[in-house]
């Protein structure tokens, strides 16, 4: 039985970061919902693509998912400005549910206030942000901790989504 996904995503998302796992995830039979602001929201990636919101932050419980995906981009960023959409995230860490997010996503999680000691990698201008967080940080394609998934650049993406998958075959 597939696992139902959220992705957590507002505009300037980077559109591979989403899109490439995405389809990977229901290649391998789950769904994915993408969670935003509000419900139909169009949302503007980096890159110019229109992606719309399936839910809004207000009407969705992380109860209701498996997993959560975070891309990069400068989604994570603006994402941060609704508490909303930190203890979103928060409850996946905490219920030990799969997280996965790359390249500027990790920056994301700082809000949750659980990264203490969790082994992580982001895009390299955000390691700084994760190692002030308690993280240890490395630099490689994709580290796993537990239930918790990140990778660097979308040439990461193979092994993120890779790894991601074993998670939710688990």
């Amino acid at each position: 039985m597939g696992k139902k996904i959220a992705a957590l995503v507002t505009d300037m998302v980077e559109e591979i970061e989403l899109t490439d796992p995405a389809k990977a995830y229901e290649d391998a039979g789950h769904t994915i919902e993408i969670i935003s602001e509000e419900a139909n929201k169009e949302i503007t990636g980096k890159n110019g693509d229109k992606i719309k919101a399936d839910k809004g932050i207000d009407e969705v419980n992380p109860s209701d998912y498996d997993a959560l995906l975070i891309p990069g981009g400068f989604s994570p960023d603006l994402l941060r400005i609704n508490p909303k959409n930190g203890a979103f995230a928060k409850a996946f860490l905490q219920d030990d549910k799969p997280v996965f997010t790359i390249c500027h996503g990790p920056q994301f999680l700082v809000e949750t206030d659980l990264l203490k000691d969790r082994e992580m990698t982001s895009f390299v201008s955000v390691r700084k942000d994760l190692e002030n967080a308690g993280a240890i940080v490395k630099d490689e394609e994709v580290v796993v901790d537990n239930n918790l998934v990140t990778s660097r650049t979308p040439d990461d993406l193979p092994a993120f989504n890779r790894e991601s998958l074993k998670l939710l075959e688990s």
